[in-house]
């Protein structure tokens, strides 16, 4: 910022003012570090058809660069399968893990804005929890992010996302989410 300000994310802003004290008269924690926040968001985005057209990997790189406004990784194969006609070394996906600001700026795009325009979207399942606090979802289409040009997409492609927290128990990481205004189903 011009006048020496950082910049607070509005999600960070909100955990801060209000979800933090909700979570602890919620769950009853004595200790200000027991409250559950979150840790990362891992976006990872397999690319099948890059053992064929290495042109893929590179058109999905910059999709995911768009969406995370971070640099992927490439992931590459770890050993040679015969049948899907894979070589190690050979690059199969691109991922890319956020923190800090971009991890609260993509949670809140995702929220408020990918979500909603999702075709025959009704909620996100509550039931896919690790056991451990981390949540996990896909979704069918890279092309709900305001930030990929539809007419310059070459294809279509799905893409995982990785909610990771502190929290304990599932119940405890659904209860950060919800607070978040995490649309899931009733």
């Amino acid at each position: 910022m011009a006048d020496g300000s950082a910049y607070v994310p509005r999600l960070r802003a909100l955990y801060e003012s209000q979800i933090r004290q909700a979570l602890k008269e919620q769950f009853g924690y004595k200790n200000d570090m027991m409250i559950p926040r979150l840790d990362k968001i891992v976006l990872n985005m397999g690319v099948g058809e890059a053992v064929s057209d290495s042109k893929k990997i590179k058109s999905a790189h910059d999709d995911l660069m768009k969406i995370a406004a971070q640099k992927p990784v490439i992931t590459k194969a770890k050993k040679s399968i015969a049948g899907f006609k894979l070589r190690e070394g050979m690059p199969l996906g691109v991922k890319v893990t956020l923190r800090r600001e971009r991890m609260y700026d993509f949670l809140d795009r995702l929220i408020t804005v990918a979500m909603p325009r999702i075709r025959d979207f009704r909620g996100v399942p509550g039931k896919s929890f690790d056991g451990r606090g981390n949540f996990a979802m896909g979704i069918k289409e890279h092309i709900v992010f305001p930030e990929i040009d539809y007419d310059k997409v070459d294809a279509v492609r799905g893409m995982d996302i990785v909610i990771s927290t502190t929290a304990g128990t599932d119940a405890e990481a659904k209860a950060l989410l919800a607070a978040f205004n995490m649309p899931f189903r009733t």
